[in-house]
């Protein structure tokens, strides 16, 4: 363990015992804290063994300590250990979600939320030697997890719903909204960055003609990429943005942001910048905050998504400044809560698998991973993006295409 992180172990220890002094030898113990935990459920309009659907049946009197002491790490944590329960956990965690401004900072706030800003502020966590954790925290959970929770073509990205209903359809929906928004033809070079399991690679090469190159930080999903991609004109690359060469007509970048991190924004735009060719389209999709939290949320750092950070608008236009243009942006993450839903229900079409599999544990923190998150878009805590960006000046100047238009309406 190097300085810095033996560092920030000692600051992180000093803050959880300071800000939370009712820890004790790895105890809890808050004084009250079944009252005040009542009242803060009453808030959101959630009870303890009601019969209605938000409403909450606990096993484990330790729940009331560690939500009001952990906040949600202690919230997820006892899900996962089955200490709660829901008949409906995303009406449950959508009422969580909505509690006003002060209950929910009483809930939602804790030492680890304190550690995790100190964290982001101090350190750059997301540096290169940092870039894989997430591939094999996450992303290398097991292609079979992933083809149980996916559609066909494994996006796992924001789909677009606008008149379709099944997931397959609107992840197609999507791919071409990002096609058509990168305006590919017939003979460009393609790089994505972040290619997850090829999805949008072999749609670009089969319906628009391109060449692509694909870098992502998942040895299992280059693994599978390759495999979906055989035969055609498309590259797989292990490696972190930071490595990568070459000059590309076009550049995607779908779910990607998100890792990158506050103190990488800008050199990730100058690298883009230098891969694109002149005149050329970049096209992101990333999600985001519409209020800016500089740390990510403690129970997701350490069991979905280590590293990650989720950007604001600004973060993302200050980063492009003077290195590319902004051309067009738009808001999709009303259609991520019904994605996060569907993906939901396809794993628990497979729970008895995915349990006999994995264990009791591992389904749960998939369930709280995907309702928590569903909340947060239905409340537009978090948002979706869209946003294509040019080289310099785009030739005639931007527009989106007719076909982008007709499948809005």
């Amino acid at each position: 363990m190097n300085t810095t992180s033996k560092l920030w172990g000692a600051t992180a220890e000093l803050i959880s015992t300071t800000a939370a002094p009712w820890r004790k030898g790895g105890a809890v113990f808050l004084p009250a804290a079944e009252p005040l935990f009542r009242r803060l459920l009453d808030a959101a309009d959630v009870r303890v063994g009601g019969s209605r659907p938000q409403d909450i049946a606990v096993s484990d009197p330790h729940v009331f300590q560690r939500w009001l002491s952990d906040g949600t790490l202690g919230i997820g944590e006892t899900y996962m250990e089955g200490a709660w329960s829901s008949r409906d956990l995303g009406a449950t965690a959508d009422r969580l979600v909505a509690l006003p401004g002060a209950f929910k900072k009483q809930l939602f706030g804790s030492w680890a939320t304190r550690a995790a800003w100190l964290a982001n502020k101090a350190m750059n966590l997301q540096t290169r030697a940092r870039a894989f954790q997430v591939g094999e925290a996450h992303y290398d959970i097991g292609n079979d997890v992933f083809e149980l929770m996916l559609d066909r073509r494994m996006v796992y990205s924001c789909a677009s719903w606008d008149g379709v209903d099944t997931l397959d359809a609107a992840q197609e929906q999507k791919l071409r909204l990002v096609c058509g928004k990168a305006k590919l033809e017939r003979g460009m070079r393609l790089l994505e960055i972040g290619c997850g399991w090829g999805g949008l690679a072999r749609y670009a090469v089969e319906e628009h003609g391109v060449s692509a190159v694909g870098i992502t930080i998942s040895r299992q999903q280059a693994e599978y990429a390759r495999t979906l991609c055989e035969g055609l004109p498309v590259e797989i690359r292990v490696e972190d943005y930071r490595d990568t060469t070459g000059t590309f007509d076009r550049i995607t970048s779908i779910g990607m942001l998100e890792h990158v991190g506050p103190k990488n924004f800008r050199a990730y735009m100058q690298k883009v910048a230098s891969l694109l060719a002149p005149g050329g389209l970049f096209v992101a999709q990333f999600n985001g905050l519409h209020k800016g939290k500089n740390h990510s949320d403690p129970w997701f750092d350490k069991y979905i998504f280590p590293n990650g950070y989720l950007p604001t608008l600004a973060e993302i236009t200050r980063a492009a400044d003077g290195l590319l243009v902004i051309q067009d942006v738009e808001n999709i993450g009303r259609h991520y809560a019904r994605t996060l839903d569907a993906w939901r229900q396809n794993l628990d079409a497979h729970r008895a698998r995915i349990v006999g599999a994995r264990g009791e544990g591992f389904m749960r923190m998939m369930e709280f991973y995907l309702c928590m998150a569903a909340a947060f878009f239905r409340a537009q805590k978090y948002q979706n993006w869209q946003m294509v960006l040019s080289k310099g000046a785009f030739a005639d100047g931007y527009r989106r295409s007719p076909q982008i238009q007709a499948a809005r309406t």
